[in-house]
């Protein structure tokens, strides 16, 4: 049977040189942290990836911050800016303790403020557009002499849509507010630009960039008040205290040094098998949704619905045919509440349950998409004529 991988925004298989360089540095065993050879060889790997990270967004190497994933540096922005223990090494005195964010961000930044919000913090959640775009207008009309912190995603990991986070950054720096962005989704895919977005924090996952899992940064701009969460020893500037994941490090700037030579050669290609993906599911398949932004979106998400079924035994009968997708975000399944990312854009929960994500990689071929082509129609027609809700059967 045909194994056709396109649940890529969930995670992503590694790159055959991250894979080369993990093998070539299985005995760097030395603590990073140790004064001897042994400990300055694995520093030394450790600061050649923090450079690698660096260059991919355009920031400088004294500014990435080595964590454990995506939703650790998360944590770290928001629980750190938040911050009020009277110990902490920051000294911050908070203007106020109000939080700007949207509706459709990842639980690993909704969940931590939403544990701020039952502490008493006021958080304005902003709503979308019917493509899952944030008003700019918004964020700066929700901005009071309170507000701490504006936390707005990159690129939405469901419906893929590019966020306009340059414009809301100016606009929070303007008020003196903290920005943060979860760019997880989209480094490696788009070009990110750090000094040019004009952003205090961004987070990055080494397992949507084709490094393994268990790895991640967090770009801080200097000068910016940040109280550790992960409380220990002195490493990453006593940010993040804890024995670096030496491994992980190497890999992941390995992957951040093939992001920055191959993206633009892989996003076109990319962008070519979603829109012969996009353009072949509405040929072939009647009553669908493409959500997201037509445009603004990132090259790697496809996301559709399928009206009178539940994406759920969609996503089975292509798994039985050897084709991975995905309901919605990862971090969502085995739920059996409807995407708040769907619900957010305006979807009901008849149609918010009958959606499919398409995420693409690279490694994804022309025939990956055909054979899916070939699959699909066949799995939607046969779920339709089960569904009590199709049409035709009434």
């Amino acid at each position: 049977m045909r194994r056709t991988y396109l649940d890529n925004n969930a995670t992503t298989p590694l790159h055959p040189e991250v894979m080369q360089v993990l093998k070539d540095s299985l005995g760097l065993f030395g603590n990073a942290s140790s004064q001897h050879f042994f400990g300055q060889e694995a520093r030394k790997a450790v600061e050649d990836a923090r450079q690698k990270v660096a260059t991919l967004i355009n920031a400088k190497p004294g500014e990435i911050i080595f964590t454990s994933c995506g939703s650790e540096s998360n944590n770290l922005v928001i629980k750190g800016v938040t911050c009020q223990d009277v110990y902490c090494k920051s000294e911050q005195s908070l203007p106020g303790k109000h939080i700007i964010t949207s509706q459709i961000e990842h639980p690993s930044v909704m969940n931590p403020i939403k544990s701020l919000e039952r502490q008493g913090f006021k958080v304005t959640w902003l709503p979308v557009d019917k493509y899952g775009m944030v008003d700019p207008e918004l964020v700066e009309k929700a901005i009071t002499k309170q507000t701490v912190l504006i936390s707005i995603m990159t690129a939405n990991n469901e419906i893929g849509t590019i966020e306009p986070v340059a414009e809301i950054a100016r606009i929070a720096r303007k008020h003196g507010v903290y920005f943060h962005t979860d760019a997880v989704q989209a480094v490696g895919k788009l070009n990110i630009d750090v000094q040019e977005m004009e952003v205090d924090f961004l987070s990055l996952s080494g397992h949507k960039l084709y490094a393994p899992k268990g790895v991640a940064a967090l770009y801080i701009r200097p000068g910016v008040n940040v109280c550790p969460v992960l409380q220990g020893g002195h490493q990453e500037r006593g940010l993040r205290g804890g024995t670096e994941n030496t491994l992980g490090i190497i890999a992941l700037g390995k992957a951040c040094e093939i992001a920055a030579r191959d993206r633009e050669e892989n996003v076109r290609k990319i962008w070519k098998l979603r829109e012969k993906l996009r353009k072949g599911i509405l040929e072939k398949i009647p009553e669908v949704i493409v959500n997201g932004h037509p445009e603004k979106v990132l090259p790697t998400t496809l996301s559709i619905t399928f009206k009178y079924i539940e994406g759920e035994s969609i996503l089975l009968r292509l798994s039985s045919k050897g084709i991975a997708v995905s309901t919605g975000s990862a971090c969502s399944s085995g739920t059996l509440e409807p995407s708040h990312v769907l619900l957010a854009i305006g979807l009901p929960h008849e149609l918010a349950h009958g959606t499919i994500r398409f995420s693409l990689g690279i490694e994804n071929t022309e025939e990956d998409i055909d054979y899916t082509l070939e699959i699909l129609p066949g799995v939607i027609q046969e779920l339709r004529q089960m569904s009590p809700l199709w049409p035709g059967n009434k």
